[in-house]
């Protein structure tokens, strides 16, 4: 487990070196052809004991635990290729197993701990992609700020198509809601921080490779990717195999004003098609002990048939309601016929929250948020965990199920100019989805974060 303090220092100290000697170079970080920022965040979660009538595999521990933590470390460098066109590559360490390493709870508990992998920070290429944007005919300028990802334009379009090529993550492009997006700064929960239903194609880090083409108005955007998916489920090796492992998402998003208040709808459209088998096969399985397609759908093996198949469709939207004050909303509903392979075992959810901005109490970059997620999964899916099958995140060895709930809060306070520490409490009822499990489980977590 990744605990010792001499390890996270050493990992701060080396990021830290590499930042301010691109900070030294004064034609560095004055050319607006060059981006640089650097992102350090640390969690560290305990959760208290509860009662449970069994335990699996994949259970989350009903003993206490304490004093799991987390860390991502991350450089977001970019270079300006040419009119329009861009690189950026962003090397990352990261490390920590999370509670339970991550297992028995649908909605983990975690947004920057994974399933499997060194639980020892570890360096890796999280990004490294080509983004061009092209201008539409007679579009309006505006100014682009430097930002993370984003080299400073004084001409950016507003009436653009923008294609990206490359290795990113699916979550920079798609289901980006303002309020409930950053496990870093916001919410902690997965089916909080993103719609739970999707799926969505990445390895055990979140990282894909492929294309992203979106066109850009003044008011709505559309926005299209073809990725790979990985070959094991929810882990490290990816593939794009035409026709038998790809994944195609779609999504319109719409900003308006309501009260002369900003808000957005997004609409979410994916498909999936991978090495995954059906929750019937598994059933199958189970009655004929057939260990090696159950390895597949736990995500300890490769399967040898393409055939996998998920259909999600995803609602998104938030509004400003007064100064300070948002409301969010997610619904998602996945078919839930094939092993969940990439984010997390959640086949329908629903979610609404508020973010309230600390300027009402002189703390004006403050942050205090406030959500509750419900999520279920298909009839296929509880019954092949209800005869004793695993996923590649729950499994207790039987089922009486029950949605999986969880209440959120969190406060987010900025100290210095570069530095946030938050205050995390997550209640959570039927882990796992399952009732003789029921708990509840209460988890409380410290968070440190650096941005620059």
């Amino acid at each position: 487990m990744c605990k010792s303090p001499s390890i996270y220092l050493s990992v701060i100290l080396c990021w830290a070196h590499l930042f301010a000697s691109a900070q030294k170079k004064e034609n560095f970080i004055q050319d607006s052809s060059y981006t640089c920022h650097f992102q350090l965040t640390v969690i560290g979660q305990a959760h208290s004991g509860f009662k449970a009538a069994y335990s699996g595999q994949n259970s989350l521990s009903n003993s206490a635990e304490s004093g799991e933590t987390s860390i991502t470390s991350t450089l977001f460098l970019g270079r300006r290729l040419w009119k329009g066109a861009a690189f950026y590559f962003d090397p990352e360490i990261s490390g920590g197993a999370g509670l339970s390493y991550s297992l028995g709870v649908a909605g983990a508990l975690n947004g920057e701990t994974y399933r499997i992998g060194n639980p020892s920070p570890v360096a890796s290429i999280a990004r490294a992609y080509i983004q061009q944007h092209i201008p539409l005919a007679g579009t309006a300028y505006e100014t682009e700020d430097d930002d993370v990802n984003e080299v400073l334009d004084k001409k950016a379009p507003v009436r653009r198509i923008t294609i990206t090529v490359g290795k990113f993550s699916m979550s920079d492009f798609f289901d980006n809601n303002t309020y409930s997006h950053d496990p870093r700064t916001q919410f902690m929960n997965w089916s909080i921080m993103s719609n739970g239903a999707w799926d969505y194609p990445a390895n055990t880090k979140g990282y894909t490779e492929g294309i992203v083409a979106e066109l850009a108005e003044a008011t709505w955007s559309f926005r299209m990717s073809s990725v790979a998916v990985p070959v094991i489920a929810n882990q490290s090796a990816m593939e794009y195999v035409f026709g038998k492992a790809h994944s195609e998402t779609a999504e319109f998003e719409k900003h308006f004003k309501l009260h002369n208040r900003p808000g957005a709808i997004r609409l979410l459209l994916s498909h999936t098609a991978s090495r995954a088998p059906s929750y019937q096969q598994g059933i199958v399985a189970l009655q004929n002990n057939d260990t090696t397609l159950l390895q597949v759908i736990s995500g300890n093996a490769k399967g040898k048939n393409f055939g996998g198949s998920k259909t999600a469709i995803c609602l998104d939207i938030e509004q400003e309601v007064t100064n300070g004050l948002s409301f969010f909303a997610r619904a998602g509903w996945n078919d839930g016929k094939h092993a969940s392979w990439a984010f997390t075992e959640i086949d329908q959810t629903v979610h609404a929250g508020f973010s309230l901005k600390g300027a009402k109490w002189g703390r004006k970059h403050d942050v205090i948020g406030l959500a509750a997620v419900l999520n279920g999964i298909s009839s296929d899916h509880r019954n092949f965990l209800k005869q004793g099958g695993y996923g590649f995140i729950i499994g207790d060895g039987s089922l009486n199920y029950g949605n999986e709930m969880i209440i959120e809060l969190y406060y987010n306070a900025r100290l210095f100019n570069s530095f946030w520490l938050g205050l995390d409490y997550q209640f959570v009822k039927n882990p796992g989805y399952n009732k003789d499990r029921s708990g509840p489980v209460h988890v409380f977590g410290l968070r440190g974060h650096v941005e620059l």
